[in-house]
């Protein structure tokens, strides 16, 4: 990873962490664990990125496949499945955010067994980016959330095609603005306190 692409995305994961956080106080009980799973989402996504800034002796490699693999299969789908019930102002328990925590990690493990792990990573990552679409698109009218909830799902492809290419930096690259402006649409979301929080524009 070139080291100024992939410094610029450990930070911008890492301003959706702090925006995420600083902005937790302003939401009801009822949204603090979806909020708490974006965090997790965008700091894992951080870590994974600060890790491949490493020199890569054996164990820099093998701690950096670990937050890659975390980054892939749990956080981005965490941010998927928080923007889902955002959007929606659903408001479920903390025993219930911790049975998605789990099932992902036992379809990730599942899937590794299969030896699976490229095709679920490619259907997991999509049906993420539907989530997030979708959480944008039912704010409708509202049209700065479902522009944003577009705009994520188009880099987040357009990375994807370009990682697919082996194009390492187009793909960072690309993931750079993704992040911030998923946290801008996590945070534009209603939720369930949505007289709570203060109003946002674009």
């Amino acid at each position: 990873m070139p080291y100024a692409t992939g410094a610029l995305l450990a930070l911008a994961s890492l301003a959706g962490a702090i925006a995420i956080g600083r902005a937790r106080r302003h939401y009801a009980e009822a949204d603090q664990p979806a909020l708490f799973c974006a965090l997790l989402g965008f700091l894992l996504s951080a870590a994974a990125a600060a890790a491949g800034l490493m020199r890569h002796g054996v164990d820099e490699q093998a701690a950096q496949l670990w937050l890659s693999q975390a980054s892939t299969f749990l956080g981005l789908p965490l941010l998927g499945v928080a923007a889902l019930a955002l959007g929606r102002g659903w408001a479920w328990s903390r025993p219930n955010w911790g049975r998605v925590l789990l099932g992902l990690c036992a379809c990730f493990e599942l899937f590794r067994q299969l030896n699976r792990l490229d095709d679920y990573c490619l259907l997991l990552n999509l049906a993420t980016l539907l989530l997030i679409f979708y959480a944008g698109a039912v704010q409708w009218p509202r049209r700065a959330p479902a522009l944003a909830g577009a705009g994520v799902a188009g880099l987040f492809l357009l990375a994807a095609g370009a990682g697919g290419l082996r194009r390492v930096e187009p793909f960072d690259a690309l993931l750079i603005p993704a992040y911030p402006l998923l946290a801008w649409l996590l945070l534009a979301l209603p939720g369930n306190a949505a007289a709570e929080k203060p109003v946002k524009t674009l």
